[in-house]
C-alpha cells in the first residue's frame, strides 16, 4: 500500500507540497536529523597507531566524558578503522593481545569501529583476507564500510591507491569475499578541500590569512580538480559535482557506493591529517562554513599518529574537538561514525513520497529500490516538515516502506520556524 500511495503522490509531483492540515497532505525531508544544520563523521585511519592501549584511549577521549588524566573526555559520537596485518611497532587486530582483540570485537558490535583498513600491508593473499573475514564471522560481526590503506596490495582504487583487491585473478583478490561479508562503501583514496559535500562547489572558507602561499597552492589544486571532473575525467568525477557518495563499480565488476573525504586545511588536503593536525581542520572557521553549507562532510584524518602515547591529543587538539563538541550541543553540527552518516544519507535519498492521510497520526514514507542495503537503524533521524496543527513532542507513527513502523515525535520549531516530526536519533552505546 505504501509503494502504491507513494508512486501516485509522485506521479502528481506531490513530494514536498502544501500544508499539513488537510488529510493526504505531504511532506519534504529535512536535510538533516532535526535540530541539526549539518552533519560530520571523522574517519580515521589508524596508521601509526603504536598500542592497544593509545587506540583505547583515543576513543574513550572522544565518545565518552571521562576524566583520562591527560584530558576530559567530550561525549561525542566518533568511529574508528581496524585492519589486520601489520607491521608488530602498529596496532593491527593479529598485532594485538587477547585483550586487545577482544576490545576491538567489542567496538565493532557497538558500531565504533566501523571501517576496514584494508586487510593491512601484510596482507598480501586472498587467505589473508579470508582469514580476517572468518575472524569476524566466528563472532557474528560485519563491517560495510571499506577504507583504502597508501598503496597496500589489498585496495580497490587503482589510479590513486594502486591495490588490485578487485581484480579478478589477482593474489590478492578478495573483493567477492568482501562484498559477501557485507562492505558496500567504500573509499578509493578522494579527498576534497571543498567545505561541505552534497552542495554546490564552493572554495569559501579554505583560504587562510595566515598561510596566503599554501591556502593558494591549495585553492589552485582543487579548481583545477573540479574543472578535470566537470570535463568527464575519472579521476576526479566526483570532485566536479562534490557529491559524498556515487555509485561505482569494481574492477571485477562487483556494484558498490563510493565515498569522498574531506580535509580543508589551507596547505591541502594531505597535510594535517594527524592527530596534532586536526587542530588545525576543526577550526571555527570550518565549522561554521559547514554549518552555513548545510552540508555533510566524512574528515580524513590519522588520529593515532601521536606524538605522546601517553598524552594522545594534546591542548589545541582538545580544544579543537572541545569546540566540535560545542556545536554540537548547540543543535548545529551533528557527529556521528562514517557507517552511521552513509547510512542517514542513503535513507533520506531513498525516502520518497511522504504523506500522513489519517487523523491516526500515521505518517508514510515511501522508498525508493536500488540505493545501498539499509538497515532499519538508518532511517533514525528521518525528519519530515512542514507539521501544522501538532504540540511539540506529542507522539507519532512514522512508517516507511520496507523498515516497517517507528515511534515519532513531533519537534518544536526549527531555525526557519517550522515544525516536523522524526523517527528519533539514537545514540550508539559506548561499551567500554
Amino acid at each position: 500500500m505504501i509503494a502504491r500511495r507513494a508512486e501516485q503522490l509522485e506521479s502528481r509531483g506531490r513530494e514536498a507540497a502544501g500544508s499539513t492540515s488537510a488529510a493526504g497532505a505531504a511532506f519534504a525531508v529535512r536535510r538533516f536529523p532535526y535540530p541539526y544544520r549539518a552533519m560530520l563523521a571523522i574517519c580515521s585511519d589508524l596508521d601509526e597507531t603504536p598500542d592497544a592501549r593509545t587506540y583505547e584511549q583515543i576513543m574513550t577521549y572522544l565518545n565518552t566524558e571521562r576524566d583520562l588524566g591527560w584530558g576530559q573526555g567530550v561525549g561525542l559520537e566518533v568511529g574508528n578503522t581496524i585492519y589486520f596485518d601489520m607491521p608488530a611497532s602498529q596496532f593491527a587486530y593479529w598485532n594485538t593481545d587477547d585483550r586487545g582483540r577482544a576490545m576491538t570485537r567489542e567496538l565493532i558490535h557497538s558500531g565504533h569501529v566501523d571501517c576496514l583498513h584494508s586487510y593491512g600491508d601484510g596482507a598480501t593473499t586472498r587467505e589473508h583476507a579470508r582469514r580476517a573475514l572468518d575472524e569476524l564471522a566466528r563472532y557474528d560481526l560485519r563491517i560495510e564500510v571499506w577504507v583504502d590503506h597508501a598503496q597496500a596490495v589489498t585496495n580497490f582504487g587503482a589510479d590513486i591507491m594502486q591495490g588490485c583487491g578487485d581484480v579478478a585473478g589477482a593474489s590478492a583478490y578478495h573483493a567477492d569475499l568482501t562484498c559477501d561479508h557485507g562492505v558496500q562503501y567504500v573509499w578509493r583514496g578522494r579527498v576534497t578541500s571543498v567545505i561541505g559535500q552534497d552542495r554546490p562547489h564552493s572554495l569559501r572558507g579554505v583560504f587562510d590569512g595566515n598561510d596566503p602561499a599554501g591556502s593558494l597552492r591549495t585553492l589552485g589544486k582543487e579548481a583545477v580538480k573540479h574543472v578535470l571532473g566537470r570535463a568527464g575525467q575519472a579521476k576526479y568525477a566526483m570532485h566536479g559535482p562534490n557529491v559524498l557518495v556515487r555509485p561505482a563499480q569494481l574492477r571485477d565488476g562487483r556494484a558498490v557506493f563510493e565515498f569522498i573525504r574531506c580535509n580543508p586545511y589551507c596547505g591541502g588536503v594531505d597535510r594535517a591529517a594527524t592527530a596534532a593536525g586536526i587542530a588545525e581542520v576543526l577550526t571555527e572557521r570550518f565549522l561554521s562554513r559547514l554549518v552555513e553549507r548545510e552540508g555533510a562532510a566524512i574528515v580524513y584524518t590519522h588520529l593515532g599518529k601521536v606524538r605522546r602515547p601517553d598524552e594522545p591529543f594534546e591542548a589545541a587538539t582538545r580544544a579543537a574537538f572541545e569546540r566540535l563538541a560545542r556545536y554540537e550541543r548547540a543543535g548545529k553540527i551533528l557527529v556521528t561514525t562514517t557507517r552511521r552518516l552513509l547510512g542517514y544519507r542513503s535513507a533520506r535519498e531513498a525516502a520518497r513520497a511522504c504523506w500522513c492521510e489519517d487523523a491516526a497520526d500515521v505518517f508514510r514514507v515511501g522508498a525508493a529500490p536500488g540505493g545501498p542495503r539499509l538497515a532499519r537503524a538508518d532511517w533514525q533521524g528521518l525528519t519530515l516538515t512542514p507539521v501544522q496543527s501538532r504540540a511539540a513532542g506529542a507522539g507519532v507513527t512514522i512508517e516507511v516502506e520496507g523498515a516497517g513502523r517507528f515511534a515519532g515525535r513531533v519537534n518544536p520549531p526549527d531555525e526557519r520556524g517550522q515544525t516536523s516530526v522524526m523517527i528519533p536519533w539514537e545514540r550508539l552505546r559506548y561499551p567500554r
